[in-house]
């Protein structure tokens, strides 16, 4: 799936809850190492979600602090790294969404 769809929604999700884009942009830049920048510019190409964090350039070390369940699955389980790093991200998202401040979430 094209990494521009999956990251409207996830803007979309947190957009609803009073939070704003840029809070989203902050929250992707700490886990994956992209600046802001280099994510509008992903945005209008039709790199996939999966190639957008499988190439990441610096993945956070602190990734593997994320706990938490997302959708019903528990994110420190997943075994498949690419699932794990989705799952991640969604759960990052998730807790901004339900209000929690943005330096709370970068661990």
């Amino acid at each position: 799936m094209a990494f521009s769809r999956v990251y409207a929604a996830l803007i979309a999700k947190a957009e609803k809850k009073a939070r704003t884009r840029e809070e989203v942009y902050a929250v992707t830049a700490w886990l994956t190492g992209y600046t802001p920048e280099q994510i509008e510019t992903v945005l209008s190409s039709d790199l996939t979600y999966g190639a957008f964090l499988s190439e990441a350039p610096a993945y956070h070390p602190r990734a593997a602090l994320i706990t938490g369940k997302v959708c019903g699955v528990q994110v420190e389980t997943i075994a498949d790294p690419l699932m794990k790093k989705v799952r991640q991200l969604d759960k990052l998202i998730d807790e901004l969404a339900k209000g929690k401040p943005v330096e709370k979430v970068f661990r």
